[in-house]
């Protein structure tokens, strides 16, 4: 038995994809767009419900560094552009005009500056490969979060401080609070809170020493941290905020957890227990270790759909022996746990949308195709 999924909606591409990143869907339900990047400049398309986009109403930010210099996270009403960059958090404006700026600390691993620009170190071969962290905004827009590299230059935290997680006011940049984000990122992600401005996600991957996961709450006044045990990816939020849903940094373990970050109950799965053998895999049979080779593992990919129904994949380690599997998760039980079949194959990982929707980017990156489960009469 599988589930069939049902083709919603065919969403181009607002750039050529060999001059740009993939194009991703942002936002929540009911605030939906289109967003995509290239060296230049982030282009935003307003989505309706539809996910059809907005005629002439896409936003242009001027970008103040190259693409793989950081990144960035448009404002939940396209008024402005966030840029987490190698050496300050920028906010643009659709004129190009810089809001505001935070300096912070070069995530260049070995480099103890303070650059007052990204000119003094773009030709430099020894920041050609820095580390790097994310912003994101709080689900009303009015609070940026921003993972940076330590120290500002009002001064570190304490001596030992590598890592800052600062909450920043988005109309005019003022640091508010900020915390010792407790690691050494390779790379971050934020995932606001759907419903409370005040809360949110971060997931921190620092390569192969772990994934740290931090909660984060600002009362107004002071910012509160809370570490969730285990080396943990961070992958959604349900609609309500209440349950998160997490692969281990191993990619062994899938859990569904409550916001306190205590798995819920039976809703952990193991992927070697969990999932069947991609139908192509094949082992010798006479080594264990050859064995262990055509075992699946979970994707650092997926969400939530709805309040109980979760979307997962095993694309990454099915890569090897065919088309990757994406898997619809029922934490409620009814319809358990099972493979999705699509009317055309899939090559992808899937993104959440939450409203029963889901998205995968097709293999040429010029187009997203938005999918929901295939209900007969519907």
């Amino acid at each position: 038995m599988s589930a069939r999924a049902r083709l919603r909606a065919t969403v181009p591409a607002l750039m050529p994809a060999s001059q740009a990143g993939p194009p991703e869907i942002a936002g929540l339900p009911g605030r939906r767009m289109l967003v995509q990047r290239n060296d230049e400049e982030v282009v935003a398309q307003p989505l309706d419900d539809a996910f059809v986009p907005r005629s002439g109403e896409s936003v242009r930010f001027p970008a103040p560094w190259p693409r793989d210099r950081g990144t960035w996270e448009v404002a939940p009403d396209a008024s402005v552009a966030v840029f987490a960059g190698v050496h300050a958090v920028r906010a643009v404006e659709p004129s190009g005009a810089t809001r505001w700026e935070v300096r912070h600390g070069c995530w260049y691993g070995a480099c103890r500056e303070m650059h007052g620009s990204h000119d003094e170190y773009a030709d430099r071969p020894d920041h050609r490969y820095p580390e790097g962290g994310s912003v994101g905004f709080s689900a009303d827009g009015k609070i940026v979060w921003a993972h940076v590299r330590g120290p500002l230059p009002e001064g570190e935290l304490n001596p030992d401080t590598v890592d800052e997680w600062l909450v920043v006011d988005a109309e005019n940049g003022r640091v508010l609070a900020r915390a010792d984000a407790e690691a050494a990122a390779a790379g971050s992600v934020h995932l606001p809170h759907p419903t409370d401005p005040r809360q949110m996600g971060l997931s921190i991957g620092e390569g192969q020493d772990g994934a740290p996961l931090r909660w984060g709450r600002w009362d107004g006044k002071e910012l509160t941290v809370d570490h969730l045990e285990g080396d943990l990816c961070l992958l959604s939020l349900s609609p309500s905020g209440d349950r998160l849903m997490t692969v281990s940094h191993d990619q062994d373990s899938l859990a569904v957890r409550d916001s306190s970050g205590t798995v819920m109950e039976a809703l952990e799965w193991e992927a070697e227990s969990a999932i069947p053998r991609h139908p192509e895999a094949t082992s010798d049979g006479d080594d264990d270790d050859d064995d262990d080779d055509v075992l699946a593992c979970w994707d650092w990919a997926g969400g939530f759909l709805d309040e109980s129904t979760v979307v997962a994949s095993t694309a990454e380690s099915d890569d090897e022996w065919g088309l990757g599997r994406h898997w619809l998760i029922d934490t409620a039980g009814a319809a358990g746990f099972v493979p999705i079949a699509y009317p055309s194959p899939v090559s992808c990982e899937p993104t959440a949308l939450g409203n029963g929707t889901w998205s995968t980017v097709s293999e040429s990156r010029d187009v997203l195709h938005v999918w929901g489960v295939d209900t007969p009469g519907a």
